[in-house]
């Protein structure tokens, strides 16, 4: 098959699951449970086996969460921040990037939009939403009275993937604690996400974009929006005006708490 259009499938399946999530692959998925809930059944009737279980002692040394703060935690800046984490080696998306995207913006911001990862030239200049979906971005932010300057812009993974595929569980789970920390930081009133993934991994929530659009969210008393990322709507133009509707409800919100 041709890379490129290899590619155009890939994109397109990504466009689909961000919009309708795991309701795509429920039918599958059903199948698979009920297939196992069967081996199950059939493996309680057999006979019993003897297993010998050896208990080796755990190391206090690896223990995880022994509730020692890194010296990135215990940063009192966005700038401090950065210089404790730029150099981060703790999922292999590290292995590739060419910059750490740390994020830029207003650091006193009352808004931040939250994407979900660095792309080619994001990597290239070491600032998030520099390409064309960037260039988009800009345009729905002035459009609803935003420019860049006033609000923060950042990612839920802070290194390109390979590809530019959907990080994967355990990289957002160990970028996202950065994250975190500019968010307390900068203390926002909003969050627009950008994207499924970008909401699955500030939300923790399961639902399709599609049953996300809409609502209003809660992250640590910070009330939270989803939209599509502008990465889909360049692929998929048609969802603009949809995307238009969701953002023009975020300019209301905002304006009725700040």
């Amino acid at each position: 098959m041709d890379s490129s259009l290899k590619k155009k499938i890939i994109e397109a399946l990504k466009d689909q699951k961000d919009i309708f999530g795991d309701d795509l692959f429920e039918e599958k998925i059903v199948s698979a449970k009920t297939k196992t809930a069967a081996a199950k059944e059939y493996a309680a009737k057999q006979p019993a086996k003897k297993t010998t279980v050896v208990k080796e002692p755990v190391a206090n040394s690896i223990l995880p969460f022994n509730g020692v703060k890194e010296d990135w935690e215990k940063t009192s800046s966005l700038i401090e921040l950065n210089k404790k984490i730029c150099n981060c080696t703790k999922c292999v998306l590290h292995k590739g990037r060419n910059n750490f995207v740390f994020g830029s913006g207003n650091p006193n911001a009352k808004v931040m939009v939250i994407g979900e990862g660095p792309g080619a030239e994001e990597d290239k200049q070491g600032l998030p939403f520099v390409g064309r979906a960037g260039q988009l971005l800009t345009d729905i932010l002035k459009a609803i009275k935003f420019s860049r300057e006033e609000v923060y812009i950042g990612n839920i993974v802070k290194c390109r993937p390979p590809d530019n595929r959907t990080p994967l569980t355990d990289e957002m789970d160990t970028c996202i604690p950065y994250l975190k920390k500019q968010i307390e930081l900068i203390k926002p009133k909003l969050i627009l996400c950008l994207g499924l993934t970008a909401a699955k991994g500030l939300l923790k929530k399961k639902e399709s974009l599609t049953k996300m659009r809409g609502q209003i969210f809660d992250y640590a008393g910070v009330k939270v929006m989803v939209t599509f990322h502008p990465a889909a709507l360049l692929r998929n133009p048609n969802w603009k005006k949809d995307c238009w509707a969701d953002v023009q409800k975020f300019r209301k919100l905002y304006d009725e708490i700040r």
